[in-house]
């Protein structure tokens, strides 16, 4: 059974309904529970639940610890392209934005990667718009071979992908897949996705699917917070997770939690989510998942960032650029969004080692995979 089919076994308004009637005695049911299941995640998501966030905190650190230790992986976003042919209402890449448009040549991706290999990323996540017509599976798959010598883990968040195509990008070099979904609210979705090949809810939603397929070793999926409900929005996301970890096993699941950011377009959040609900909502998804790694980007400001270090968060993004050629030019045009936390990534480096906790900029090679061991 897919994915797809478990999702149309719910009804989004009563998922939504579900989590709104939660009570404190099931928060503190799903709270004494050794292994959370569904109906404890809805009420761990609960607005009942926000009156136990100090328990929730507790409980979400000490599970975090004991599976990952006092480790965060840093690592950085590369942009190969903004060309973009869908219209995303959300995003700065909109086809219907007027930004100035760029994709990379191999001179300026080298330069772009050796820049973020003198900071000390050994991790990469490799992204661009969606314009396969101009921006197809073989540039990227030159784009991995190209950086494959400076980075141990590539990742790719891009266009969904035929399975054979995600075994091409396994080939080059690619072991990460990361593909947000941004809303599991269908109706919300096709509002926000007119037009382009994006427009295909179910293509998009089936993609984690065939990334696994393909045997990447890291999925990541999530919701783009403050599209949809964020306590509806968590429930899917993490029923999502909790499918491909049993189907897809040998495959790590990490989880991101993005919030809107100011973008070209001027696109305002329709659900805000605050500092508070983040918390509760990264909390509620390490009880579900304990061993899925959380991931926080640089779209959060620099003190939530800090505070957010011991919840259950695994990794983040530091001295991001969100538009093909940042790191290597003063000017920052064409961009995705805004980024909120623009310190250095030894900063941020530093900020993790006084927290007590481990800087990590490389956890992964490919030679583990060797026959020779």
């Amino acid at each position: 059974m897919s994915f797809l089919e478990i999702l149309n076994q719910y009804a989004y308004p009563g998922v939504r309904d579900q989590i709104e009637a939660a009570t404190g005695s099931d928060v503190e049911r799903a709270l004494s529970r050794e292994h959370p299941d569904v109906r404890d995640l809805a009420a761990l998501l609960s607005p009942a639940a926000a009156s136990y966030l100090e328990p929730l905190a507790r409980k979400a650190h000490s599970l975090t610890v004991q599976r990952f230790g006092r480790n965060i992986l840093l690592y950085a976003p590369l942009y190969l392209s903004n060309l973009c042919s869908n219209g995303c209402r959300y995003c700065g890449f909109s086809a219907e934005n007027r930004l100035a448009r760029r994709t990379l040549n191999p001179a300026e991706i080298q330069r772009e990667a050796r820049i973020l290999y003198d900071q000390g990323f050994r991790h990469v996540l490799l992204l661009t718009g969606e314009a396969p017509e101009s921006v197809d599976d073989a540039f990227i798959a030159a784009a991995v071979r190209q950086v494959k010598p400076l980075f141990s883990s590539i990742g790719i968040e891009v266009y969904p992908m035929e399975v054979a195509a995600y075994r091409q990008m396994v080939e080059a070099g690619v072991d990460a897949l990361t593909l947000y979904q941004e809303t599991y609210d269908r109706e919300l979705y096709a509002e926000l996705h007119p037009f382009g090949r994006k427009r295909d809810f179910d293509w998009r939603l089936a993609g984690p699917e065939r990334g696994g397929a393909a045997g990447l070793r890291r999925i990541g999926i999530g919701s783009l917070l403050g599209l949809g409900d964020w306590r509806t929005e968590g429930f899917f996301t993490a029923l999502h997770g909790l499918y491909l970890g049993k189907h897809f096993w040998r495959s790590q699941l990490t989880i991101g939690l993005p919030r809107i950011r100011p973008a070209d377009g001027g696109f305002q959040p329709l659900h805000p989510v605050s500092d508070p609900q983040m918390v509760q909502l990264i909390c509620a998804l390490r009880l579900l998942l304990p061993d899925a790694g959380l991931v926080l980007s640089t779209r959060e400001s620099a003190a939530l960032r800090d505070n957010l270090i011991p919840l259950g968060i695994t990794q983040m993004s530091a001295g991001s650029c969100t538009a093909p050629g940042g790191y290597g030019e003063a000017e920052e045009g064409g961009r995705q969004f805004a980024i909120d936390d623009e310190r250095s990534p030894e900063t941020v480096a530093a900020t993790i080692r006084a927290q007590g906790y481990e800087a990590v900029w490389k956890d992964w090679d490919a030679a583990f995979l060797s026959r020779a061991f």
